[in-house]
């Protein structure tokens, strides 16, 4: 296979699980209406963004994603890439990968790596102690690696979703329970930082890999995904390493730099409308796709040049996503052409 186009999408699935199984503590989970209706708009997106790799986050069982792609007619035209346990019971990174450009077996990564340390006595000696011993990912990621050309390199992608925003519930824990009267007023805030503790650490955790992967080599990398921060957010920044984007004919490209399709999209528009998700009618952009230098049009180690970035997200505007079969965020497709950079 040398394909001339690579096109990729993130795709939140909202939860897509069989119909009448749990979801959280929705003992009843979807109605058989609801299920279809999900499974009409889920296929209406694959057929309208018709993307290489659809990257998937919140996906419960595999037999959903099988049905869509059946009722799709595509079922023939990729592979499913879903991890054994993904029958209902929790929630799961998956991908689609067209026919063809699978080249490895995938993975999903739920452990930090061994050496991953977030530890630190300070930069002066007023500041105390931080010791942050999560060990692992809320949601696994999800690994795996595609060929688009036959006379090219393997192309690295991570599907991601990292810890929400929304504070993280304390009444379970022990100490909470023993003292509620004094921690009650204060949970919001406890939770939210505990939700952010928890999501920087898999931000950093997962550099620390891809850093790994990258440095001193040219592979080409993708991350896609639900990182639930936005677009300049310090999550986003310790994914990407915060480069540089340069304009004209600059060349540059950082070794373990990835670029945000966001801002590639942002240099070519007159006006920037990118969000992804409205929670009490703020609109922010959670949902990535990021790229190495391999992907930037004004890297020296470019391959594919950037040709444009599309955000489904009208269907953001209606709130009731359960009644519809909408989504709660946008899907983003980002399209590639193949164009290596002259010496």
């Amino acid at each position: 296979m040398n394909l001339k186009e690579l096109s990729i999408a993130t795709f939140n699935l909202y939860n897509l699980n069989e119909p009448g199984r749990p979801l959280y503590t929705d003992r009843d989970g979807w109605t058989e209406a609801e299920y279809e209706r999900k499974i009409a708009w889920t296929v209406r997106q694959l057929t309208i963004l018709k993307s290489d790799v659809f990257g998937f986050q919140e996906l419960w069982h595999a037999e959903s994603m099988k049905r869509a792609l059946l009722a799709a007619g595509l079922d023939a035209d990729y592979d499913l890439v879903v991890p054994p346990e993904a029958d209902g019971r929790k929630i799961v990174c998956a991908a689609i990968v067209r026919k063809g450009l699978l080249s490895s077996v995938p993975e999903w990564i739920e452990h930090f790596p061994e050496n991953f340390v977030l530890r630190s006595h300070g930069d002066d000696p007023q500041t105390p102690l931080i010791d942050v011993t999560i060990r692992g990912f809320s949601r696994p990621v999800a690994h795996f690696t595609i060929k688009p050309r036959e006379d090219g390199p393997d192309v690295h992608l991570y599907v991601c979703h990292l810890k929400s925003k929304g504070p993280t519930k304390l009444f379970n824990e022990g100490w909470y329970r023993d003292d509620r009267d004094t921690y009650a007023k204060h949970a919001t805030a406890i939770g939210a930082a505990i939700s952010t503790i928890r999501r920087t650490a898999e931000a950093a955790a997962l550099r620390f890999m891809l850093t790994e992967q990258m440095k001193g080599n040219d592979t080409p990398v993708m991350v896609l995904g639900d990182i639930n921060d936005g677009h300049f957010s310090n999550t986003t920044n310790i994914l990407t390493e915060q480069p540089r984007y340069l304009v004209g004919d600059s060349i540059g490209g950082g070794d373990i730099a990835l670029y945000s399709t966001q801002t590639l999209q942002e240099y070519r528009d007159t006006r920037d409308v990118y969000y992804t998700h409205v929670h009490e009618g703020i609109r922010e952009s959670l949902d990535h796709i990021m790229v190495s230098e391999q992907f930037y049009d004004h890297s020296r180690k470019r391959l594919w040049l950037f040709d444009g970035l599309v955000v489904n997200n009208d269907h953001l505007n209606f709130d009731d996503h359960k009644a519809d079969g909408t989504n709660d965020h946008g899907v983003i497709r980002a399209v590639f052409k193949y164009k290596p950079q002259r010496a």
